[in-house]
């Protein structure tokens, strides 16, 4: 079975991004683990994170690593309706910006989603599919 192990990325600005993920990850269980100088790494437990985010440029990347230069989509699966309301309502509340309200999705696949963008204008996604 193929799993996501971790992502990363850089952010523009570490403290409005940390607050924005404390927020809106906070309903689906994940965490910030660890924050240093430049970084912040969220995730469930010590040895799983899940979510790197900084200001730093990690020596194994290039000179194409950087903010906003190509918004990235992320979508977190939650367990219920509940998880995707609490995400959107507290990602706002953190100033995260609307990109779709809490609601059914229909197309090749039908969901309940929420959509939010991040400080750096990452489309952050939260949804349950529902059989």
């Amino acid at each position: 079975m193929l799993k996501l192990d971790h992502f990363g990325f850089v952010t523009k600005d570490l403290e409005k991004s940390v607050r924005f993920y404390e927020a809106c990850l906070a309903p689906l269980g994940l965490r910030l683990m660890e924050g240093g100088d430049g970084f912040a790494l969220f995730g469930t437990d010590a040895k799983s994170p899940f979510l790197w985010i900084g200001t730093l440029i990690p020596e194994t990347w290039t000179d194409q690593h950087g903010p906003g230069r190509s918004p990235l989509h992320m979508a977190f699966s939650t367990t219920d309706r509940a998880e995707v309301d609490a995400f959107h309502r507290r990602g706002l509340a953190a100033g995260g910006r609307d990109n779709g309200a809490p609601g059914p999705r229909v197309g090749a696949f039908t969901y309940y989603a929420a959509f939010l963008l991040d400080p750096d204008g990452n489309n952050i996604e939260a949804c349950v599919r529902e059989t």
